[in-house]
């Protein structure tokens, strides 16, 4: 299946952006040049003798190219686009017209454009500027030329229809492997290992959803020969959604398991008469490094898992795994992948699941290493914050007895029993699920959010209003980690602050999870600080933390995490 191209229109690209001016600098060079070209070959620069058309059409393709190279280098979007290269084709048909038609030696300004848009957005946008120049020369030679002309005419036309073909295949090869790279340079910085492997093949399978167009992606393995089989799947119209995760016990009944472990395997359902020309299904055999057309066993295997999918084409490569097994398939409902997708997914498994597999190992030492650490720390906690928060409690209660009904300081008494009472009982479920693992049950971010709100409201007087913009899934480590985020911000603004409003604000932007905690101006100018604690956790996950002044004068801290 073709590359897409890559398009500046769907955001910034500063190597399309640098292209784009190189291509407006040499188009500038080459309208002087071939205006100076005109004088040199009259050897009179005089307009009556070369005739006004002529420099006209020249001069005004000087003053366009111009034109182009300074909106081009002020970075005006059009100007970086598609649209340029058919606007050079018409000047270029212009230029021939003017020079004699079939016979210009101008005819070769068409290759500027060939070339320029075959390299920049590859071999289907080539192809089309490579018809469209061939269309306009052949027209200009035969609205003036004469039938003397017309072998010179076929041979410079039958010669810009094969160059252009051989210049858009380089091209189209040259933005494909551009893609492919920056796609292996994506899977390289995978998702934060501290989230665990999931999150990772999630990632995985999201880019090469996207990379390669196609409709559903399944991810089939097994960690150990004698354990269960895990299948994920992910479709196209699924964009955001988390990846669906089944065990299936009789995986052996399975079409997806009926393909031979070590074959590369690419199925086309060709339509009439393409079909009697190809076979449906070829096989790449590992140790030949050769494709090899599928056998009958092996027709009605992929047949079989075409239906099950539901898919005009998939392909499948099996899972570099140490200890396990496995497949990818990715399917399509109607476009056709190619052999040279099938051996890149296999060039992608290759590189990214023994990472994956260094990632399941350190966790599960982490894992072990940290829940001993808990277990100690929970002893620790119980014995130095919760007993002392025990001792004040009873204390104040101790008090509250000896005090008469009339005392002013009992409802002031009876607000600090309660605070310590509530603050034992954090403590005390603090320290159970650090014993326990603090995502080992994790519910939605919401509930806790919500309930973390009423709790400041009732113990301190502040209205936190919680915002969750857009619908998005977090696993049970990012989770916790952004509820920790959470309560130390708002803990600050209950200690630090005489604010008697805050929201708290959680979203989903390009990949990074952003969470900005804010309060109302509380009568003090704003002073840039860092609040060490926060900074210290959103930097062990990969992101940032700064404070910034919002609106009003409040005071706003804003987390980014990549996710």
């Amino acid at each position: 299946m073709p590359a897409t191209a890559i398009d500046p229109d769907s955001g910034p690209d500063s190597s399309l952006t640098a292209d784009a001016l190189m291509v407006a600098r040499m188009r500038l060079v080459l309208s002087v040049s071939a205006l100076l070209a005109v004088g040199v070959d009259t050897g009179d620069p005089d307009p009556e003798q070369v005739g006004r058309t002529i420099w006209l059409v020249f001069s005004g393709f000087v003053v366009y190219s111009f034109g182009v190279y300074v909106c081009t280098r002020s970075g005006q979007p059009y100007f970086q686009g598609k649209a340029i290269h058919w606007i050079d084709i018409l000047w270029f048909t212009l230029i021939v017209v003017v020079t004699g038609g079939g016979g210009s030696l101008y005819f070769l300004f068409y290759f500027f454009a060939i070339l320029t848009s075959s390299f920049r957005w590859g071999y289907e946008e080539g192809a089309r500027m490579t018809m469209a120049s061939v269309a306009s020369f052949a027209a200009c030679g035969l609205a003036t030329g004469t039938g003397s002309d017309t072998p010179q005419l076929l041979m410079r036309t039958t010669f810009m229809l094969a160059l252009g073909h051989m210049i858009g295949h380089w091209g189209g090869s040259k933005v494909e492997l551009r893609r492919r790279l920056a796609l292996l340079s994506q899977v390289s910085r995978l998702s934060n290992p501290r989230f665990g492997v999931n999150r990772t093949i999630a990632s995985t399978m999201e880019k090469a959803l996207a990379f390669f167009d196609a409709t559903h992606c399944i991810l089939l393995m097994r960690e150990t020969e004698g354990s269960s089989w895990v299948l994920r799947s992910l479709g196209k119209s699924e964009h955001g959604e988390p990846v669906h995760v089944e065990t299936i016990d009789h995986v052996c009944e399975s079409p997806l398991m009926a393909l031979e472990a070590d074959e590369i395997v690419l199925s086309n359902r060709l339509a009439w008469p393409l079909n009697f020309l190809s076979a449906d299904g070829h096989a790449f055999d590992v140790r030949s490094q050769r494709w090899q057309p599928q056998d009958d066993k092996g027709l009605r295997r992929s047949a079989a898992v075409a239906a099950m999918l539901e898919a005009r084409s998939f392909m499948s490569a099996p899972l570099p795994m140490r200890q396990g097994e496995g497949r990818i398939f990715l399917s399509s409902h109607e476009a056709l992948f190619r052999k040279s997708d099938a051996i890149f997914l296999a060039h992608l498994v290759n590189q990214v699941f023994p990472v994956i597999e260094t990632i399941r190992v350190l966790d599960g030492m982490a894992s072990e290493a940290a829940s001993k650490e808990r277990m100690k720390l929970s002893l620790d906690l119980h014995d130095t914050a919760i007993q002392p928060y025990i001792g004040l409690k009873l204390g104040l209660h101790a008090i509250r007895k000896k005090a008469s009904t009339d005392n002013p300081l009992v409802g002031d008494l009876d607000k600090l029993a309660a605070m310590a009472e509530s603050v034992v009982a954090d403590l005390r479920h603090f320290a159970g699920t650090m014993k326990q693992g603090g995502d080992s049950r994790c519910e939605f971010i919401l509930p806790h959010l919500h309930r973390q709100a009423t709790r400041i409201k009732t113990l301190y007087g502040i209205d936190i209003q919680i915002v969750v913009d857009g619908d998005f899934h977090l696993d049970d480590r990012m989770t916790a980690e952004v509820l920790q985020l959470v309560r130390e911000g708002l803990n600050n603004i209950c200690k630090h602050t005489h604010a008697h409003r805050g929201r708290v604000r959680i979203g989903c932007t390009d990949g990074k999870l952003q969470i900005r905690i804010e309060n109302e101006a509380s009568g003090t100018d704003f002073s840039s600080f860092r609040p060490r604690s926060i900074t210290e956790r959103a930097a062990a996950l990969g992101g940032i933390a700064e404070v910034t002044q919002g609106s009003g004068g409040s005071t706003a801290v804003l987390v980014e995490i990549p996710i």
